[in-house]
């Protein structure tokens, strides 16, 4: 199989589960394996991808962003909103900023993806079996600060490859009282600065590793996940407003089941 071929792949993979709470990262690890991809660059190929669904949730919300960006200057609730996803994007940041390095070499292989993968499935499963509360926050727009720190915090976890950085997110945004539809939105908007950083932080650390025929993969690969991630959230916010997270629990559970039963047999995951 070309090298061009597994890009393509891989960027499909990438543009399927980032908004999805099943782990883009954990899969592109686990797929990258079994494709024997060799143009991961040290995991910036499966960080750069991420570029493209940035720019799919530009893209869904390009109408509101618009409306925002005017209304930033004068309205409050405008001003308020988009200092609740500062402040849920602090944390993570932070600490990738510090432990980026460590993480990569510690945590970037498939058994840790698969026991995250399962521990996050669980979660969720508990979770959707709690009482729901009476009162929850309907919209993003109407998150409170301190309902985005909640998120923040949660969102550090997505640091560990296989907890899925949308679903950490929306896990923590349904403990702090939002709806589905509230903690999913947030997500895909707290995923711009948090993708887009995470994306330019380590693509100017590895500067020096990136050569022209690196540049073209990593850009094939960015449009083909901006498509399909572009596809991506339109699907997820149909499906949370009339199904529970419990499916994407059972699978996280059964595909990281799968994962370490293929890394304990000695397989090339």
């Amino acid at each position: 199989m070309s090298e061009w071929l597994k890009v393509i792949i891989l960027g499909i993979v990438q543009g399927l589960t980032e908004f999805l709470p099943i782990s883009s990262t954990g899969h592109l690890i686990v797929a990258s394996a079994l494709l024997n991809f060799e143009g991961s660059l040290g995991g910036t190929f499966e960080i750069f991808i991420q570029l493209g669904t940035v720019f799919s949730v530009l893209i869904f919300y390009r109408r509101e962003i618009w409306q925002q960006v005017r209304a930033v200057p004068s309205d409050r609730s405008t001003q308020r909103f988009w200092l609740a996803i500062a402040i849920a994007f602090v944390p993570a940041a932070l600490v990738g900023a510090v432990f980026s390095d460590q993480i990569k070499a510690v945590l970037f292989s498939p058994l840790v993806v698969a026991a995250a993968l399962i521990a996050g499935g669980v979660v969720f499963l508990v979770i959707e079996r709690r009482p729901m509360p009476q009162r929850e926050t309907p919209e993003a727009a109407a998150v409170t600060l301190r309902q985005a720190v909640g998120v923040g915090v949660a969102q550090m976890f997505a640091l560990v490859p296989g907890v899925s950085r949308s679903g950490a997110t929306i896990v923590g945004g349904l403990l702090a009282g939002l709806s589905r539809r509230a903690a999913t939105q947030f997500s895909f908007y707290l995923a711009i600065p948090t993708l887009g950083g995470a994306t330019l932080y380590d693509l100017w650390k590895s500067r020096d590793l990136i050569s022209s025929d690196d540049l073209a993969m990593l850009l094939v690969g960015a449009v083909v996940s901006g498509v399909v991630g572009w596809l991506a959230v339109g699907w997820l916010l149909r499906f949370v407003a009339n199904n529970t997270f419990a499916a994407f629990g059972y699978y996280r559970i059964a595909a990281g089941i799968l994962i370490a039963l293929l890394v304990l047999a000695g397989l090339p995951v």
